[in-house]
């Protein structure tokens, strides 16, 4: 199969279990940047993330095998996990770094799907997970290098184009790049003159920065808001190619900017979305001028934040 086949065969196999997200138009946008901008609500996922399509198409790729799941994450590709393996009623295991959010952690709990912790950050589970794999019988589905997994997320642009045909830009947040890769990989072959805009934290530009460098390199990053966003991009991964042939431009904020756009969706939509989301928004408040009069889609790619995060954005 081909990639753009593999993206609409996912379309097809998570659709039962899953939720079509709304994609609403911003008269709020409209006003600050001159666009005709739409939100495509991933952060009302099941899971509160567009992690749940990506895991769900690889765990039910699995469901014959009878293999346990094992993964490792910062938080919303352990939920998305989870929600697969009671889907498919498999066993498996979520593996965090120390510092995961504790709402993301809780909401993996409230399935009753077990928990382990290790490591001081994303790269560190990354690598243990999956060198446990390797010596055991169990399969370790990774947040983002997989085909599979990036077809998944691949489906969040078969839905944009069905709602938005005359769709000319659409901005995501990157982190290990299988969003951005999947839904590039179909907005490219379906209508190649969309522009993709890479989306990126300034104190975590991890996939920027490779690919200015035209390989993947160690990046030194500091704390963000965009936790989801963070963490190094593992040897060979095969969303770090999609991404330097299908995403036009790439775009860095800084955490106030990202701050700012987390309280625009609270106030104008009344919504609660994460850092990740914000870095998206953020990119076409600070790009406005270049997408005035055009149809962008941003995408809220997810709402799941701690109790601290949610007081420090509303209450400032």
């Amino acid at each position: 199969m081909t990639r753009l086949e593999k993206i609409m065969d996912a379309e097809k196999r998570i659709r039962p279990y899953l939720r079509e997200t709304p994609l609403e138009y911003s008269y709020a946008l409209r006003k600050l940047t001159g666009a005709d901008a739409y939100l495509k609500l991933e952060n009302l996922q099941l899971t509160g993330s567009f992690k749940a399509r990506g895991a769900l198409n690889k765990i039910l790729s699995l469901k014959n095998s009878t293999a346990k799941i094992v993964t490792a994450s910062t938080g919303n590709h352990g939920l998305g996990v989870a929600h697969a393996l009671l889907v498919v009623e498999k066993n498996g295991t979520i593996y965090l770094p120390m510092n995961a959010s504790p709402a993301k952690v809780d909401a993996i709990k409230m399935r009753g799907v077990p928990v382990e912790f290790y490591g001081n950050n994303c790269d560190e589970t990354e690598r243990y997970v999956r060198s446990l794999s390797e010596t055991t019988d169990q399969v370790y589905v990774s947040p983002y290098n997989d085909e599979d997994v990036m077809a998944g997320q691949g489906s969040i642009g078969v839905e944009l184009l069905r709602q938005l045909p005359s769709l000319q830009a659409v901005f995501i947040s990157v982190g290990g790049g299988g969003l951005i890769a999947g839904i590039a990989s179909y907005l490219k072959a379906i209508k190649p003159d969309i522009e993709v805009i890479g989306c990126l934290p300034e104190n975590a530009p991890v996939m920027y920065e490779c690919i200015k460098a035209g390989k993947i390199i160690d990046v030194k990053e500091k704390p963000t808001l965009s936790d989801a966003t963070a963490g190094g991009i593992e040897a060979g991964s095969i969303t770090f190619e999609i991404c330097q042939q299908c995403v036009d431009t790439w775009t860095l904020v800084s955490e106030e900017e990202i701050r700012e756009a987390m309280r625009l969706v609270v106030k104008h939509h009344h919504l609660l979305v994460e850092g990740s989301a914000g870095v998206a928004l953020a990119a076409l408040l600070k790009e406005k001028e270049t997408y005035r009069e055009k149809q962008v889609a941003v995408l809220l790619c997810g709402g799941n934040m701690s109790e601290a995060v949610m007081k420090n954005i509303i209450c400032g």
